[in-house]
């Protein structure tokens, strides 16, 4: 029987906007807005954060919400997420990051549908491979055998900061991509959480458009209504591998 777990990352020194993860919209805290739609899944969660001190009240929050938090390297994420994955019994992992508060727990238990119906230890599947979702719904579903691969033999910082970009580059001639898309491009929405015109964003589509209980799909259609909202962070420059 397959063993899955969901790992997110999460930490609080982030470059663009420190200490986002625990902002707040409608009282509560953008991490607890994540894991409550990552909860929604069934599957079990991980929180694997970072042995800094810094990031104590992470490791709080998930085990207060009984979530698992697992600690481990600031810049080696890969090798934070290997140590989680080893320490969890899992064999089937899905990736998500913490800067996605509004994540849609339909789309991963569609990507975990797939992932099923290949069975492939060297599958890869997710809706980054081929955008049509927009940042902030992402997520990749991969085996453990093939993440322990990239960890041993992943020599790049890229590789180490970013976890999969060993998988997605095919360096041991195994891995088969498959990609989760809409028929609707909606790649050009930002719903991620890295600055503060994003959080300005977010806070408003959970407070005024209740958005914590909304999809991909009908948070989507409320940033076609509102073009005033896609504005508030449409010149925000997504950092690339390696910033």
């Amino acid at each position: 029987m397959r063993r899955v777990a969901i790992i997110t990352q999460a930490r609080m020194t982030s470059t663009r906007l420190p200490g986002k993860v625990l902002l707040r919209a409608a009282g509560r805290t953008m991490l607890d807005h994540h894991l409550d739609r990552l909860i929604q899944t069934g599957v079990p969660v991980i929180v694997a954060t970072t042995t800094n001190d810094s990031d104590d009240p992470i490791a709080s929050l998930a085990r207060q919400r009984g979530v698992t938090a697992y600690r481990g390297s600031e810049d080696d994420v890969l090798a934070r997420f290997a140590g989680a994955a080893s320490d969890s019994g899992v064999d089937t992992i899905v990736r998500v990051t913490s800067d996605c508060p509004l994540i849609d727990p339909s789309l991963i238990a569609e990507g975990l549908r797939l992932y099923d119906a290949l069975d492939d230890p060297y599958a890869h599947v997710s809706n980054v491979i081929e955008r049509t979702y927009p940042r902030g719904f992402d997520f990749e579903v991969f085996s453990t055998v093939a993440l322990v691969e990239a960890h041993e033999n992943a020599r790049e910082p890229a590789e180490r900061e970013h976890v999969t970009p060993y998988l997605y580059a095919g360096r041991s001639g195994r891995t088969s991509l498959h990609a989760v898309t809409q028929e609707d491009d909606a790649s050009g929405y930002r719903v991620t959480l890295d600055t503060s015109e994003d959080l300005v964003l977010i806070r408003e589509l959970i407070e005024s458009y209740d958005a914590s209980t909304l999809s991909a799909r009908e948070i989507v259609a409320v940033l076609k209504q509102h073009p005033e909202l896609v504005a508030i962070n449409a010149h925000v420059e997504q950092k690339k591998l390696g910033e």
